[in-house]
């Protein structure tokens, strides 16, 4: 008789566990949000584990570190944004080694024991620290302190791998979806988010300003000045990395509150939100002024000089839908190609009535002087 009520308990359990797996599949099939399976995971194991507290750490591979994306319990609202460098403490030791760590009674353990003992605002007993693991890589770790559950059980202990399992699963499920996404939105030369993603944040500005009436944002189109010259001269495979650093030097002449945008051949876009013209113009003048400072392809002995032509156009005055503000823009580039090396801006004309022929401080000034001008 008592066999058969420990068997009719086992056979519950393992009704209960296989009842979980299904509805984490179902999870995982259901939706691509990562932080919602992840949760559905997490709180599954703690419903079945009961711990005091438990969390899910994930690798920052760039940083050698691990940051807390899901914690529960006494202490939890501390722990959001704490870092745990690779190798330090529990979940840092179970990342750093690839290797599961389970103790169910910590003054049982010489090593974890003094943890406990060095940390005794944690209050372990039990420890269960198990791998997230893909690929003969660490993801993350599931972190369980002081369980309900006897953690001597290998089908305990088997549940919760399983458990890390489909956490795995959707780990990389979400990486793959954010790569394909980054891949469809990125200019493969210059990283440069690609003109199909700018006509998706464009609609997405304006539809912000239906409801923020104040909304305003900037347009700036640049063409690289007698760019054919350099393909001609040292070839395409030259040209291409004059591009890609030409891209680099908009993402940080203009920062990261803004976006830069391959538009075609040597065009490029900055979409410059909250930005109205004066601030525009003074962006736009710093992007021109670096441009023209700067020496490319250094790396290939080369140090080229480069210079554009800049259009610019405010929304909504300059134009108040996606083709109107485009079409300012290219415009205004195109008025700037009139002389090139200048900036032109809707509403404005020309920065620089002639070419500028000073040296480059003084060409900025004479900028700067003509804007005062024209503004007032």
């Amino acid at each position: 008789m008592r066999e058969k009520r420990s068997f009719e308990v086992i056979e519950s359990r393992q009704m209960d566990h296989l009842r979980v797996f299904h509805e984490v599949a179902r999870a995982l099939t259901q939706t691509l949000e990562l932080e919602e399976i992840l949760l559905i995971i997490m709180q599954k194991m703690a419903q079945f584990f009961g711990p005091e507290r438990w969390s899910m750490l994930m690798v920052d591979e760039k940083a050698q570190d691990l940051y807390y994306a899901i914690a529960v319990g006494e202490d939890s609202v501390s722990l959001k944004g704490l870092r745990v460098p690779l190798g330090e403490g529990v979940a840092g030791w179970v990342a750093s080694t690839g290797n599961a760590l389970v103790v169910p009674d910590v003054s049982l353990d010489t090593q974890w024991h003094a943890f406990s003992q060095a940390h005794p605002e944690l209050r372990i007993r039990s420890i269960a620290c198990i791998p997230i693991r893909s690929d003969n890589k660490t993801l993350g770790v599931i972190q369980l302190l002081n369980t309900k559950l006897d953690l001597e059980s290998e089908y305990s202990i088997s549940f919760l791998r399983i458990l890390c399992d489909y956490a795995a699963i959707a780990i990389q499920n979400a990486r793959s979806v954010k790569l394909i996404h980054e891949l469809t939105i990125t200019d493969d030369c210059t990283g440069l988010f690609n003109s199909r993603h700018l006509y998706t944040l464009l609609d997405e500005q304006i539809e912000l300003s239906a409801t923020r009436p104040e909304t305003r944002f900037s347009l700036l189109f640049v063409d690289l000045d007698h760019f054919k010259q350099v393909n001609d001269t040292h070839g395409h495979l030259i040209g291409s990395r004059l591009l890609a650093e030409v891209g680099g030097l908009m993402r940080r002449a203009l920062g990261p509150n803004n976006s830069c945008f391959r538009y075609g051949g040597d065009e490029f876009v900055a979409l410059l939100p909250g930005l109205e013209k004066k601030a525009a113009i003074d962006a736009t003048t710093s992007l021109w002024e670096q441009l023209r400072k700067a020496r490319f392809l250094s790396g290939q002995g080369l140090f080229l000089a480069l210079a554009g032509s800049f259009g610019l156009a405010t929304f909504p005055e300059d134009g108040d839908s996606v083709p109107n503000i485009i079409r300012a823009a290219d415009t205004m580039m195109y008025e700037a190609k009139t002389t090139r090396d200048n900036i032109a801006v809707a509403g404005l004309g020309l920065l620089s009535d002639a070419k500028p022929a000073q040296p480059h401080r003084k060409a900025v000034t004479m900028l700067a002087s003509d804007l005062e001008a024209k503004l007032h």
